[in-house]
């Protein structure tokens, strides 16, 4: 994204960043307000988030915007968190089911292509802020909140999704982080579920950075983002069972109990855990993007076809991504895995929405994140124009730079 003129402070001044005239920036017929905005979304927010308690209790959150592939904007995510605000104080609520309308996807993530059009930092604060603290909303949220996890759950799907207490998969489920490849950064506490998978935080630090699909349910269990495997044919069968269900004074012990009678064993075991020994070899906390890229090199060369095969597919995930973001990542993720178990503020998600969030504004203001939406989403020619344009041009400074506290300019979140 295009610098906002009267935020330079604000962001890191180099190269990557351009500067307008205010006149420009704010009158730009490509600038799009986030009063706008919103009167656009308000209309449709009603119909794209519905939510319906039952007699038992049970109060199912569905996820309507099947074009869209249940794409979030602002109005979704405030409508959303109204919901699960009303529900936690409401006494007759026992547990919370969240569902996409379409077997095509539960949510392919947030609506990037509008964030991408935004020049001004009050915009991106308000739809950060809503992001984030739903988010954050969603982990400490006490009620038993089920996830069914069909379909495509990308990005800010899996922020919906992945920090819930019961997520349940289907064969048809595809998970993935693709964010580097449109010049942002795999976000929305992504690095939190990381470090507490396998490979102390290896195994998501390889997703994370070359944006590569979990596509099988015994990887997408192995991994941590999904706690329960049911066929998509015994998914409407599982709700049913809910919304029929009688619960105690702890609804937990009735949710586990109908989700244990449901899980299935996968048909295969975990690729993933096979080639774990060399995921935690390449994608180990201490190495550099461009060390990564030399072993997956020779890793490619390897007797072993499936590690070869596995190699070859991680590079070119990699090669997509922009040399800012990948740089941005293996940093952010390393950290957050080194910080578990300590009382460092990483070590909590809220503590991370808090590191993330300040990265996400000053991203977003990248010209890399323009480029990026521009080549992979709107033009589709997959020829992003990235700057810098080389791991060799990255400066750690400028790394270093957003992670900072934020200026005068803006807060840090409130979560």
């Amino acid at each position: 994204m295009r610098l906002l003129f009267g935020v330079s402070h604000f962001l890191i001044r180099s190269s990557p960043y351009s500067t307008f005239p205010k006149t420009l920036l704010h009158n730009s017929d490509r600038s799009i307000s986030l009063r706008n905005f919103t009167a656009m979304a308000s209309s449709d927010a009603g119909n794209f988030v519905k939510g319906n308690v039952y007699p038992n209790g049970v109060a199912v959150l569905t996820l309507d915007r099947p074009k869209a592939l249940n794409a979030m904007n602002l109005d979704m995510d405030l409508k959303y968190k109204s919901f699960l605000e009303q529900w936690e104080v409401d006494p007759k609520v026992k547990c919370v089911l969240v569902e996409g309308s379409s077997p095509r996807g539960f949510s392919a993530g947030g609506d990037v292509k509008l964030i991408s059009t935004m020049k001004q930092l009050s915009d991106l604060i308000k739809v950060f802020t809503a992001e984030y603290s739903l988010i954050c909303k969603i982990f400490a949220c006490k009620k038993p909140y089920i996830s069914f996890m069909d379909g495509i759950t990308m990005g800010f799907g899996i922020g919906l999704s992945g920090h819930g207490r019961y997520r349940v998969i289907t064969e048809r489920t595809v998970l993935a982080m693709p964010e580097n490849g449109i010049g942002l950064f795999p976000d929305v506490g992504f690095a939190y579920i990381a470090a507490q998978g396998p490979g102390e935080g290896s195994v998501g630090a390889y997703l994370g950075m070359t944006g590569n699909r979990v596509s099988t349910p015994a990887d997408a269990l192995y991994v941590g983002l999904g706690t329960h495997f049911v066929p998509s044919g015994n998914l409407s069968s599982l709700k049913e069972t809910l919304l029929s269900s009688t619960f105690s004074d702890d609804p937990h012990v009735e949710v586990q109990e109908i989700l244990a009678k449901y899980n299935s064993n996968p048909d295969s075991e975990a690729r993933l855990k096979v080639l774990l020994p060399h995921i935690v070899s390449i994608f180990g906390r201490k190495k550099s993007v461009k060390e990564i890229m030399e072993d997956l090199e020779k890793n490619q060369r390897s007797d072993d076809p499936t590690v070869a095969e596995w190699a070859k597919d991680a590079l070119s995930g990699l090669k997509k991504g922009a040399p800012f973001s990948l740089c941005l990542t293996q940093m952010h993720f390393a950290r957050v895995a080194s910080a578990l178990g300590t009382k460092e503020d990483l070590s909590t998600l809220n503590g991370v929405m808090k590191t993330e969030y300040r990265i996400a504004l000053r991203t977003s203001l990248r010209n890399d994140f323009s480029k990026g939406v521009r080549a992979v989403l709107v033009d589709k020619d997959q020829n992003p124009k990235w700057n810098p344009s080389s791991l060799d041009e990255v400066k750690s400074s400028e790394v270093e730079a957003v992670f900072r506290p934020l200026e005068p300019e803006a807060d840090e979140l409130a979560v």
